[in-house]
């Protein structure tokens, strides 16, 4: 997309004694309406998105040098933690050399790619700005209701904190954009979304985010789509995830628990051993503060924890039985478990230790877990050659051998088969034995209702690639 830069002239004429350019000239001014209350209380938490990439060099150009063109592209992105983490969409900064930042203030700043998910087209960036960045206000999308007003912000067509407003004209939609690309559960807005909008905040008349703007329907006049926040912020939190990023476990699954009047973090399981376990937290206990920052769900939980050197102890405030109390959490401590994919970025190095099983005793170990898979997946598994290793080449970590697929299993119903090699399920990073431990406790998988499977395939010799196969349990 290229840039195109327009002149705009302005005439005023002024009046004297009128106020220009300025706030309300009384406090009572009845223009002060909730929904400009609201864009005020948000904007500082929305940044503009401008992305570079070269275009690929013509090499049919005869007479002169080839040279590769500059393509500009532009989206939104929303402040999800004070150090710079800013959330936005995949698709706007998949394959880009560059990213550009630009705060409400003006200031300008580069931003790297931190982790993202294809799937379900999330993605953050970071940016190292001079003082800590204002964090969005956090809403929940479990209330939303048809009709209700909302507005959206973002960098339409480049112009930077364009508001445009309208209502929630449906709700649960299933979109699917092409062969590659689809969405669920959407929520439909007439409030006017455009290219550059990808990213940004679709918000209440409180000034709360509800969903993340993704997407127009082509060709149609105000039929935009954005993905519910409820459902972003699950996404957000295994990005910003510890284990994901740095290899550092804390050792507990929990539950986002969101109603209309209250939004907290159960816990589930704590893994025995984990930092949670040495720290004292216990299944039912519900998750309130961590280093300071209030818990409102997963991604709050992960973000205290992101960027805490390892040993450091902070206090974590839980709610147990009705009763308040604080805990000393030590961050990287204890038994980890397997760290999650990185979403194609380098993930960083496990920083504890865990005590491996003898040889006996892992044999089994692996054999019973390979079982498992093999009754759940319908597909036998076995460790990598080094001419499978050499197939997938350095850009992955590695993964297992699918050795047998039966044809009537969950597997091979969706298109797997004998000969592709398993990256990963569900977002998790297939290596060995303990990562598919992991990956399938049934604490994870009592209530999923779909498994994706990170499959690499050749074909005719041919190197297809990686590819992403959703399987729906039943």
């Amino acid at each position: 997309m290229y840039s195109v830069r327009q002149t705009l002239v302005a005439i005023v004429f002024i009046v004297p004694g009128a106020c220009i350019w300025s706030s309300p000239c009384r406090g009572d001014d009845p223009r002060v309406t909730p929904l400009v209350r609201a864009v005020r209380h948000c904007m500082e938490s929305v940044v503009n998105i401008h992305t570079e990439k070269a275009t690929p060099v013509n090499k049919e150009f005869r007479f002169f040098t080839p040279k590769s063109r500059r393509v500009s592209g532009m989206g939104t992105g929303i402040v999800v933690d004070e150090r710079g983490y800013i959330v936005t969409n995949y698709h706007v900064i998949h394959d880009v050399d560059q990213i550009t930042v630009t705060l409400k203030n003006g200031e300008t700043l580069s931003a790297k790619k931190v982790s993202f998910d294809r799937k379900h087209d999330m993605a953050i960036i970071r940016v190292e700005a001079s003082e800590p960045l204002t964090v969005m206000p956090l809403g929940t999308s479990c209330d939303v209701m048809l009709a209700e007003n909302v507005f959206a912000v973002g960098n339409a067509f480049g112009y930077e904190h364009t508001v445009t407003s309208g209502i929630v004209s449906a709700i649960g939609r299933d979109v699917e954009v092409d062969e590659t690309q689809s969405y669920e559960n959407l929520i439909q807005t007439d409030a006017s979304i455009n290219p550059g909008n990808s990213g940004g905040p679709l918000l209440n008349v409180n000034g709360h985010v509800i969903g993340i703007n993704v997407a127009i329907r082509a060709g149609a006049q105000r039929i935009g789509f954005a993905l519910p926040i409820d459902d972003a912020r699950r996404t957000i939190a295994r990005l910003l995830s510890t284990e994901r990023l740095r290899g550092i476990s804390h050792g507990i699954f929990a539950s986002d628990v969101k109603t209309p009047s209250d939004q907290k973090l159960v816990i589930d399981e704590v893994i025995a051993g984990s930092a949670a376990d040495i720290c004292g937290l216990k299944n039912g206990d519900v998750l309130r503060e961590v280093r300071g920052i209030q818990v409102h769900d997963s991604a709050d939980w992960e973000r205290g924890l992101l960027d805490v050197p390892v040993g450091t102890v902070v206090d974590v405030s839980i709610l147990r039985d009705g009763q308040a109390s604080t805990l000393p959490f030590t961050v990287g401590i204890g038994k980890s478990v397997p760290a999650a994919v990185a979403g194609g970025d380098k993930p960083g190095l496990a920083v504890q230790t865990v005590a491996l099983p003898s040889e006996d005793e892992g044999a089994q170990e692996a054999a019973g877990i390979r079982n498992k898979v093999a009754s759940m997946l319908g597909v036998r598994l076995g460790t990598l050659s080094t001419h499978d290793r050499n197939i997938i080449g350095r850009r992955y970590k590695g993964g297992m051998k699918i050795v047998s697929a039966d044809t009537k299993g969950l597997a091979a119903r969706h298109g797997i088969r004998r000969g592709d090699i398993l990256l990963g399920l569900d977002g998790y990073e297939t290596l060995d034995d303990r990562n598919l431990q992991f990956i399938l406790l049934e604490s994870r998988v009592k209530n999923l209702k779909e498994l994706s499977f990170q499959i690499y395939r050749q074909h005719h010799g041919a190197l297809v690639g990686s590819m992403e196969l959703t399987a729906t349990q039943k």
